[in-house]
């Protein structure tokens, strides 16, 4: 059968398009970290920790780092209740990606012809702040996304999230539910009540910005809604995990 070179040419096109993109996803796989030390061992640093790093060094200015690692269990139950409610009310039922959040950010996106929200787990931020950058692109994004599926195969729910509040920035050079209770509070992160939780929570949406200490109007109003919906959240699980 003589096919037309139109058709031809158009089946080649197509086909080295697919397979472009089946070695692109291969690399990225490949390229992908390994997250199994992740199990037995704390992280010494983040992607967002040295993202920070380089741009305090472009500015002249020396880098600023304050965390202090803390067990599971030595985090205040209200801290808990207060960060799921705030970043992701379904964590203990999703697998990493929360598909109904996912298609309620994607439509509005499309209806603002933009990229604002971004529909992000628990467990991706996660990834993004070990791994990746806050870089909107697609291509970060699907990173994102394995790296977020590979965190909910390799450890429990509870070690994801004793990392995250390990880990995330709560202010310029704060780093985790520690260093920030002791920042803002000047107490343990084990002892805070739910008006300081609920604060801590709502800056999480822009710490840079947004400071638990001398909270603004929509810091506060952030706070109370917030503190209203925490008596549902579900009740923080024990992670079982020796520190290093």
């Amino acid at each position: 059968m003589n096919i037309p070179k139109a058709v031809r040419r158009a089946a080649h096109i197509i086909g080295g398009i697919a397979a472009a993109g089946f070695g692109l996803l291969a690399y990225m796989y490949l390229t992908l970290p390994d997250v199994r030390p992740l199990q037995t061992a704390n992280p010494t640093t983040s992607a967002f920790i040295e993202l920070r790093a380089r741009e305090a060094r472009a500015t002249g200015h020396e880098p600023r780092s304050v965390q202090r690692w803390v067990a599971y269990r030595n985090i205040s139950v209200e801290l808990k209740r207060a960060v799921l409610v705030a970043e992701d009310s379904a964590f203990w039922q999703h697998e990493g990606i929360d598909l109904d959040q996912l298609q309620e950010s994607l439509e509005l996106d499309w209806a603002r012809r933009q990229l604002l929200r971004g529909g992000s787990t628990i467990t991706q931020q996660l990834a993004k702040n070990l791994y990746l950058s806050p870089s909107r692109n697609p291509l970060r994004k699907l990173r994102e996304w394995i790296i977020a599926r590979r965190l909910e195969a390799e450890l429990k729910k509870s070690r994801i999230f004793e990392l995250y509040l390990n880990i995330i920035e709560w202010g310029d050079g704060v780093y985790g539910a520690e260093a920030a209770a002791r920042t803002y509070f000047h107490a343990p992160a084990a002892t805070l009540g739910a008006p300081e939780a609920a604060l801590l929570a709502a800056a999480i949406v822009n710490p840079r910005l947004l400071n638990p200490a001398h909270p603004t109007g929509r810091l506060l109003r952030r706070q109370h809604l917030i503190l209203r919906r925490m008596g549902a959240a579900a009740a923080p699980q024990e992670a079982v995990f020796v520190q290093n």
